[in-house]
């Protein structure tokens, strides 16, 4: 009886425990509920993928397939992971697991079926861009969704908000996009979102009011979302469990959030990398749990940095402030950071010293100063003062950044105590003294960088002893360098980057360097190296990209062909290397073999061979022969330069082909013919330089498509024609125009108004004729005073860089003034001239030119202009050289001349000007044959003296001139009075006191004995002596 209770008991908890399953129609077919098995064969069917990856999907137990979790009571399905456990990769290996593991094709929505599904993920798949299945925001007990880098594409379904039980969504995509967030507000039970990446640029400005209304949320990753709006002022906040935040890499332009600092619970915060503005409140610094604060990048945020690092963070592990305005300096408090891993100040306007102390707390679990820091990134303020040697105390440190300050005295020698220094950094500072020898003893190091600093001394292999991770030696810059190692030397390391330009290496060739096999970049320019190249150098590596060797005595003759087809940058230039031009077999994008004797022709296949060549420098060598058609087959060519050389024929129409030519100089050269009509395609030409050769011709009607032209320059050939009256409107960007020698005739009829930013004007020694038109008066950017800054001085530079070479080919210009060649690079966009000498022109003086207050230079020599020198020539404030000789100008000289006080050269002469010089200020500095040739001309420096000069009579300006004379006399004659007087007290004044005071009298006259007896026995002694 008491069996039978037993049975009925079990009969009945079974019913009850299959009582909803039997009223669903669903029966339990051993481990696996029939209907959910086969939504789950369906789901499998849609998708595609190795079938290896679902090779487990089989027979009726779907319980045990791989990816699949079901319930203990009920063996309902509850999670599905399909995640790729393999990142995609560039690495082969790693990448066929990827693929094997990879899923794609569509999503069934027979996953409906599944009802007690609470976990999904599909994570890190290619599901081919399709959209997020609308469906999933009815799967209702689903608590974690995870489709981050699944494939997903398109807006994100705002039926996701349905998912009331939802704790964990991650849709973090490149590929995602959404339109607002009031979906969202009602994922009430939402902990953790993480959407990475997703597109939120048309989200509205209220996403944080949002975000507030989850009052669960512990964790809010949107990290470059492109989110520009404001973050919010939130009056109250309900995410008060909030742990992290992480909205770095975005645009936002907001003031900081100062409710931050009322989160308790905050852990990580990360705002990098968006356009936060404002002050930083100290308070910050109060928040009692916070382990990671990052605010690099924003620029403008602002606070004292002594007051936020007096914080009491009490557990922050991580702290980077770099790239804002942060100012002050840096506290001793610091040392109270027990837990810092990483500390980042580095692009703010930090100042003062570092402190010499640091403050030590002892509630530390580990002794000393900053115990666990490993990471310290200072570089890029004003700091200066010694290194302190408790850097030497930070155990643990890896990484030491402090480039660019103003650090000035020897580097410490105990830095070469650390044992796991990785990374030191000290570029760009004032350091001075030697390297340590105990540098040598860091076993760990792989990048050490010194350069740009004021060390000197020698550099011997016992600085490189235990070196053997080096990977990185930056030595650039310290003159006072001398390295000295044995030539049998085997260095310990094998380098991938290596720069010790303009250090003491020579003069023989570095025989070490053969031993490195791995090297990508290798700069020795300026080096004081000599003699030739050994034969092994062209093995040293495969791997071989920047070639830097330029500046130093080296001799001998290149390879005819460089066979490394690794190398991407190639500078040999300013040597002494002589022979033929060498041809690369290279994907090579900088050749520079400027300035060295190289002859012979260029490769006439070099165009063929280096087809991806970006700038190509051969200037300065004594090449012949034609300029090879080949050259247009390098398409993708920037910059060419080809002057200071002996090449003959014509220009080829096939540069024409180099579609982004930027800098085109064939400048001083004998090329012949006429200038290609052609060029008119280089749509992208900055600087054209033909100047020099033996061009003739008109111009061609096409240049008028050059409408991106900075500097034009066709000086000394053999053109003509007239200017075309289109150069004012087809060249709006000009800045310098230079037609000098050539045998251009007409008049300016160009628009000259329209070249708002000319600032040089040649046109001397043409056939030039008619007026000057008053147009030149508004020349804009010479009617403009001109401040030297970087910037400006580097607007109109030509450059040379690829990868991490950077280089500066620089515009240059020869501008005649002074009657001189003054060549200008750098300071080019500061130089305003007008040079229209020795032409034809004719009429009156244009007097609209005194607006233009920037010019410096001005030639309007040898011509047949006439009328006055206007008074307000004075209003050229800047002015250095005026040349008005050979005209027919007349009338006096502008009495307002004497105040440029800027001006050095002056030439008046062979014109009739008439009355007196006003020979005061500036123009006292000139002597007579400046106004040599104005028979009318009188008065100082000239012998001629004006009427009255002697009567002291005159009128106006006349009589002004010589009551200024006497009044100068005047004060002459008062300066030569008190120069007596101060003679008369100086000798008197002794004397009195010496007569009042007898004692004194004794004791000068004793000492004046001494010294006379003195000097008469040195003179003896010295007189015996020869």
């Amino acid at each position: 009886m008491e069996k039978i209770s037993a049975l009925g008991f079990l009969l009945v908890i079974l019913c009850l425990a299959t009582k909803d399953l039997a009223c669903q129609g669903q029966t339990l077919q051993g481990e696996c509920l029939t209907v959910e098995r086969e939504a789950l064969f369906d789901f499998k069917s849609g998708l595609k993928g190795s079938s290896t990856r679902l090779s487990s999907w089989t027979g009726s137990n779907c319980c045990q397939w791989e990816g699949i979790s079901c319930e203990n009571n009920t063996n309902a399905v509850i999670s599905i992971n399909l995640r790729n456990p393999y990142p995609q990769s560039l690495f082969e290996e790693i990448y066929e697991k990827w693929r094997l593991m990879n899923l794609s094709g569509e999503i069934r929505p027979s996953l409906l079926k599944l009802k007690s599904l609470r976990y999904l993920d599909l994570s890190d798949n290619t599901f081919e861009h399709i959209l997020i299945p609308e469906f999933f925001g009815s799967l209702k007990n689903l608590q974690y969704l995870n489709l981050s880098y699944g494939g997903f594409s398109g807006v994100v379904p705002p039926t996701l908000g349905n998912l009331s039980n939802l704790q964990f969504l991650d849709l973090s995509s490149r590929s995602l996009f959404v339109k607002d967030l009031e979906w969202m507000t009602s994922l009430v039970s939402l902990k953790i979102l993480k959407m990475d990446d997703v597109d939120f640029s048309m989200v509205g400005s209220k996403w944080m009011e949002a975000l507030n209304m989850l009052p669960f949320l512990t964790e809010l990753h949107l990290q470059d979302c492109e989110l520009s709006s404001p973050i919010s002022s939130l009056s109250s906040i309900n995410f008060t469990s909030l742990s992290i935040l992480n909205i770095g890499g975005n645009s936002l332009q907001s003031k900081f959030p100062i409710w931050l600092q009322n989160i308790s619970s905050i852990t990580f915060i990360d705002l990098s990398s968006n356009h936060l503005y404002g002050q930083i409140s100290p308070g910050l610094g109060d928040l009692p749990n916070l382990q990671h604060l990052d605010l690099f990048g924003n620029t403008k945020l602002t606070g004292s940095c002594s007051q936020l690092l007096s914080g009491s963070w009490k557990k922050i592990e991580f702290l980077d402030l770099s790239s804002n305005n942060f100012l002050g300096t840096i506290p001793a408090s610091i040392g109270n950071f027990c837990n810092l891993k990483h500390l980042g100040v580095s692009l703010n306007g930090l100042t003062g010293s570092l402190p010499e102390f640091l403050k030590e707390i002892k509630s530390c679990n580990s002794e000393g100063v900053l115990p666990e820091l490993r990471e310290l990134y200072l570089y890029k303020n004003q700091l200066m003062g010694r290194l302190p040697e408790w850097l030497s105390q930070l155990e643990k440190l890896t990484n030491l950044d402090l480039e660019d300050n103003k650090f000035q005295g020897p580097i410490p020698a105990s830095l070469g105590t650390f044992r796991n220094l990785e990374l030191v950094l000290l570029a760009q500072n004032e350091l001075n003294g030697s390297l340590p020898v105990s540098f040598g003893q860091l076993s760990e190091l792989v990048e050490l960088d010194v350069s740009w600093n004021r060390l000197t001394g020698i550099i011997s292999e016992q600085h490189f002893s235990k070196l053997s991770k080096l990977e990185y030696l930056l030595m650039e810059g310290n003159s006072g360098l001398v390295l000295n190692v044995s030539s049998s030397w085997i260095p310990p390391f094998q380098l991938h980057y290596l720069n010790m330009a303009s250090c003491n290496l020579g003069p023989s060739f570095l025989t070490w360097l053969k031993f490195q096999m791995n090297l990508f970049h290798l700069d020795i320019s300026n080096a004081n190296i000599s003699g030739s190249l050994p034969t092994w150098f062209w093995n040293i590596s495969s791997s071989l990209e920047n070639l830097n060797l330029s500046s130093n005595q080296l001799h001998g003759q290149l390879p005819r062909l460089l066979n490394l087809t690794s190398l991407l940058v190639v500078d040999f230039s300013s040597n002494l290397f002589q022979g033929p031009v060498p041809l690369l077999n290279t994907n090579c994008r900088l050749l520079d073999l400027s300035n060295n004797t190289l002859s012979g022709s260029i490769p006439p296949n070099m165009g063929e061979s280096i087809l991806h060549l970006v700038f190509l420098y051969l200037s300065g060598n004594q090449i012949t022969g034609e300029i090879p058609k080949s050259i247009g087959y390098m398409r993708e060519l920037e910059i060419i330069d080809l002057s200071r050389n002996s090449l003959t024929g014509s220009i080829p129409s096939s540069i024409s082909n180099c579609s982004i030519l930027y800098i085109l100089n064939l400048g001083q050269n004998n090329l012949s013919g006429a200038i290609p009509k052609s060029f008119g395609w280089l749509k992208w030409l900055h600087s054209l330089y033909l100047n020099k050769n033996k061009l003739s011709g008109e111009l061609p009607l096409s240049f008028q498509n050059l409408s991106n032209l900075v500097i034009l320059d066709l000086s000394y050939n053999r053109l003509s024609g007239d200017i075309p009256t289109w150069i004012g409107t087809a060249f709006s960007s000009l800045t310098v125009l230079k037609l000098r020698s050539n045998a251009f005739s007409g008049g300016l009829l160009f628009g000259l108004s329209n070249l708002t930013l000319l600032h040089i004007l040649d046109l001397a020694e043409n056939n030039l004729s008619g007026s000057i038109p008053s147009t030149l008066g508004d020349l804009i950017a010479m009617s403009q005073k001109r401040k030297l800054n970087r910037s400006t001085a580097l607007s109109v530079i030509g450059y040379k860089s690829i990868l991490t070479t950077i280089a500066f080919g620089e515009d240059k210009l020869i501008v005649k003034a002074k009657k001189q060649d003054l060549e200008y690079t750098k300071s080019l966009p500061l130089v305003v001239s007008i040079d229209l000498s020795s032409n034809n022109f004719s009429g009156e003086f244009p007097n609209k030119i005194t607006k233009l207050q920037g010019l410096m230079f001005l030639n309007l020599s040898r011509n047949h202009i006439n009328g006055s020198i206007p008074q307000d020539i004075s209003m050229l404030h800047e002015l250095e050289s005026l040349d008005l000789s050979c005209n027919n100008l007349y009338g006096t000289i502008p009495s307002s001349m004497p105040s440029l006080t800027f001006l050095s050269y002056l030439d008046l002469s062979n014109n009739n000007l008439s009355g007196k010089i006003p020979f005061t200020g500036q123009m006292t500095t000139f002597n007579d044959s400046v106004f040599a040739g104005n028979p009318l001309l009188c008065g100082r420096p000239l012998i001629a003296q004006c009427q009255g000069d002697d009567l002291n009579q005159g009128n106006g300006q006349w009589q002004s001139n010589v009551e200024d004379e006497n009044d100068d006399g005047f004060i002459d004659r008062w300066f030569y009075l008190s120069i007596g007087l101060g003679f008369a007290v100086g000798l008197l004044g002794p004397f009195f006191v010496l007569v009042i005071k007898k004692p004194w009298c004794v004791e000068y006259f004793n000492l004046v004995d001494k010294i006379v007896d003195k000097s008469l026995y040195m003179a003896e002694k010295m007189k015996k002596h020869w």
